[in-house]
């Protein structure tokens, strides 16, 4: 394999990453007929999700957004460089935007990541229960939101604390799952009706 195909991943060689894996910078501008993300250096195909999952999703977005306060900004779907070879995107993300330049940003610092959040789905259920908590933890992100589909249909939301001498996420010391209603006051004050996220 030349040089010049290992530089930049292209449609025809993103299943052959070099031996270190491929970086963010060599995958930015790839072009897929799917939704993919690299994971440990390696371009991994994602998959479907149903409408209770982007419903959920999306609603917590613009409920966390609603809520937000400076310096806080909010996104959805946006990388997040934990390092070259791992630019996850979370479901839904609450960031530090201050000294960012918003104009000319592609990922967003991890240690400028406040809360990540995911909603689980079938098809991530390992990935937002175990890599990506660990993931973020190690790069000692403030709090992560885990959000799954309740017997009832409704959402529920495990609120996880970074845990600074064991350095690892506990749950939450005030509620650690919200059901019905989600209060909280990190990183500020936010409530959300759950079963509304579904059904309003």
């Amino acid at each position: 394999m030349t040089r010049d195909r290992l530089d930049q991943a292209t449609p025809d060689t993103w299943m052959y990453p070099p031996p270190a894996g491929w970086t963010y910078d060599q995958v930015k501008d790839l072009d897929l007929p799917f939704d993919w993300e690299l994971v440990d250096g390696a371009i991994v195909v994602r998959g479907m999700t149903n409408v209770w999952h982007n419903r959920v999703r999306d609603r917590l977005y613009f409920a966390l957004e609603s809520a937000r306060r400076t310096p806080y900004a909010v996104a959805s779907a946006q990388c997040v460089l934990v390092d070259d070879v791992n630019p996850p995107k979370p479901d839904v993300l609450v960031y530090d935007e201050r000294d960012l330049d918003v104009f000319a940003l592609e990922c967003i610092p991890v240690e400028k990541a406040t809360v990540v959040l995911e909603v689980v789905s079938p098809g991530s259920r390992r990935e937002d229960r175990v890599r990506k908590p660990a993931m973020f933890a190690d790069a000692r992100v403030p709090y992560f939101w885990r959000v799954e589909r309740g017997d009832d249909d409704f959402p529920v939301v495990h609120e996880l604390w970074f845990h600074h001498d064991m350095g690892m996420y506990v749950p939450a010391p005030e509620r650690p799952v919200h059901t019905g209603k989600l209060v909280t006051e990190r990183p500020f004050p936010v409530e959300v009706d759950l079963r509304a996220l579904v059904t309003g």
